[in-house]
């Protein structure tokens, strides 16, 4: 039995609207929403340690009402979240530690700025 597919939009904002409104059919499988991004080659998840949650390169901002559908971050999610690039937000998340389900369709998550 395969698992099923959901959509998850990923944004790159600019000064005037989006730069890149990206939607990706992606399983919901369980993997990490930042194996799932670069599968799909979106540009902005670096994903440097593999999702080993080490580098903070796959850093995410979930949007409304997303993030209260998420499960909060763990301790070391937390910690990494204060070595971010760009200033972490109150909806900041590692892409790596989400993982992707069926609840999760419909997905909409902000890519910053930049990773480094």
């Amino acid at each position: 039995m395969t698992a099923p597919t959901i959509t998850v939009r990923f944004v790159t904002p600019g000064p005037n609207g989006p730069v890149q409104d990206r939607e990706v059919e992606v399983s919901a499988d369980g993997r990490s929403l930042m194996k799932a991004a670069v599968d799909a080659g979106i540009d902005g998840i670096a994903a440097d340690c593999g999702g080993t949650l080490t580098c903070a390169t796959c850093h995410v901002f979930v949007t409304e009402p997303w993030v209260d559908r998420l499960d909060p971050p763990s301790g070391d999610e937390d910690t990494m979240l204060d070595y971010t690039a760009v200033e972490r937000r109150p909806c900041s998340r590692l892409s790596c530690q989400i993982r992707l389900t069926p609840a999760l369709d419909g997905l909409t998550v902000e890519l910053p700025e930049r990773q480094y």
